[in-house]
């Protein structure tokens, strides 16, 4: 687990203004907890984090060993991180401590690979769900379940069923739940792509749900005389 050390500060203070000044130096607020472990507020460097989550095995799911202060050996997972709107910079994290020898229950993202038959009919594909909750031992974790649509064709789909989990894993979400589809574009969709593609109705021709242009001009004049008429 050296690889995925953490080092972290005993956090003094709380509230708004001592958490800007900690970000200010360089570090976010934290709070490490579990099971049998009381809480405990720490500061960490949002880099180091980063680093660590976007290099583990398992992406967010990365076992993480703290060191440093009260928390040191602790491993732990982050179950909620907040992040900036924008940036996307790290504001606030939650540790929850792990046993490795008691499974926990983990979301995991779901990834497409393949390419569908149905796309050559015409189809699109529609991600359905993102992501799988799974359960198994915390250094077990897939970064990632991947669903192969090399097989799907035009209307067909996969479902949680359907897909291959990693050995050990034990599958939590519902299995009936659809995952991916290849469909049809619907008829809105290709009308959107025929007017994009600057299509316009030939000279005489009155495009579907318009009144001609007599006619129109007809019912402007009724109706203003109707208003004419409503006032006398």
């Amino acid at each position: 687990m050296a690889e995925n050390a953490l080092q972290v500060e005993v956090r003094e203070g709380a509230g708004k203004g001592a958490a800007r000044k900690l970000r200010a130096a360089g570090r976010i607020p934290a709070v490490c907890y579990g099971p049998g472990d009381a809480a405990v507020s720490v500061a960490v460097d949002p880099g180091e984090l980063r680093s660590l989550l976007e290099q583990g095995d398992s992406g967010m799911n990365t076992i993480i060993n703290l060191k440093g202060a009260s928390v040191d050996g602790r491993m732990v997972l982050v179950r909620e991180l907040q992040k900036e709107p924008v940036r996307g910079g790290y504001l606030h994290a939650d540790f929850y401590s792990v046993n490795v020898s008691e499974t926990v229950e983990v979301s995991v993202p779901l990834h497409l690979i393949g390419k569908a038959p149905g796309i050559e009919m015409g189809g699109i594909v529609d991600h359905q769900l993102r992501e799988l909750e799974l359960e198994c031992l915390p250094l077990a974790i897939p970064k990632a379940v991947e669903v192969d649509v090399s097989a799907l064709g035009l209307g067909e789909s996969m479902h949680v069923r359907d897909l291959v989990l990693p050995e050990g894993v034990t599958l939590k979400s519902d299995p009936n739940v659809s995952v991916v589809s290849v469909v049809a574009p619907s008829k809105a969709e290709e009308e959107v792509a025929e007017v994009a593609e600057g299509e316009e109705p030939a000279e005489g021709e009155v495009a579907e749900g318009e009144a001609p242009a007599e006619k129109a001009e007809g019912a402007e004049a009724g109706d203003a005389g109707k208003e004419k008429g409503g006032d006398s």
